[in-house]
């Protein structure tokens, strides 16, 4: 007959077991709940009180956020990130797309060309920010390299141009983010089933056909996941732009991040920055709700298709 304490220690030895992966995550959990549902209301809280350069809890009602939107700074920052973010998504995705159909041809070298494109991931933006600037920059860059090769009326003054730098920002940014978006797509291109492309060829379809009518749309939720990641990195951009540019000529570069900062830091103006903060918040609540209700509503569908 088992011993009534052998049988009881087995029986928590095994509930500890599996409650295992509930306890490991309790941690970063609380750290989460923490550091996104607290601060995030205290700063929503912060910004309709009456803080200036120090807290103040008393409540000031919303007119902080009025003389935000009433900043022609804040306004031209939102402007930027729209066109930034725009070109920024587009662009990383069609490079993206090129270099993943490029490499799936079975390229020799191709664990060699994929670290080449991945490498940028790789890098801060702090360092893709700095090293762009002395590319860019006229006084250290391509326009000196001409110079000093004797092409005396050589310019090119991008980075110094309130028409052309923030174009400047998006090519930095394409360079970074494409081999991200490469490697998804490329994954993504992997996992298509080989009988779909042998029955187009048969049909007597192109290559480029093929990828543009059945391969591409079978991973349209890749494109979807990998859009909603870049449209997120879009909105929180601060160090790349800050590094490239300081958010000028002017305010021709600036962004909302960098509007924050400047509000929090550098002016005291603590209720007005952070309702500057939430109002970036609200910018990524609007691209993350509903792709998460989206990813929900996809899992349930096909989890009741299989079943």
């Amino acid at each position: 007959m088992a011993n009534p304490n052998t049988v009881a220690r087995k029986r928590l030895f095994s509930r500890l077991v599996g409650w295992t992966p509930q306890i490991i995550l309790i941690p970063t959990l609380v750290a989460a709940f923490i550091y996104v549902v607290i601060f995030s209301l205290w700063t929503l809280w912060i910004s309709v009180s009456q803080s200036t350069f120090l807290p103040n809890m008393a409540y000031g009602g919303f007119g902080e956020y009025a003389a935000l939107w009433q900043s022609k700074r804040w306004v031209v920052a939102y402007q930027n990130l729209f066109v930034f973010g725009t070109l920024y998504v587009l662009g990383s995705l069609f490079f993206g797309t090129l270099l993943a159909i490029l490499i799936d041809q079975r390229v020799r070298l191709e664990s060699v060309w994929r670290t080449i494109f991945l490498y940028p991931l790789a890098v801060s933006f702090i360092v893709t920010g700095t090293v762009w600037r002395w590319i860019f920059h006229p006084q250290t860059g391509v326009e000196r390299a001409l110079q000093d090769m004797g092409w005396i009326s050589a310019q090119f003054d991008w980075i110094t141009d309130r028409d052309l730098a923030l174009y400047v920002v998006v090519f930095t940014g394409i360079w970074h983010a494409s081999g991200f978006a490469m490697a998804l797509i490329l994954a993504g291109l992997r996992s298509v089933d080989g009988d779909l492309v042998k029955a187009a060829q048969i049909d007597g379809a192109s290559m480029p056909r093929i990828y543009r009518k059945v391969v591409l749309p079978t991973i349209w939720p890749i494109f979807v996941a990998v859009t909603v990641v870049l449209l997120q990195f879009a909105i929180k951009t601060y160090d790349l732009v800050v590094a490239l540019t300081q958010g000028g000529p002017g305010v021709s570069t600036t962004v909302p991040s960098i509007v924050v900062y400047d509000l929090m830091f550098q002016r005291g103006q603590i209720a007005q920055g952070a309702a500057a903060a939430v109002m970036i918040l609200v910018a990524l609540a609007i691209i993350l709700v509903p792709y998460v209700l989206w990813t929900n509503w996809r899992a349930k569908k096909e989890g009741a298709n299989h079943g």
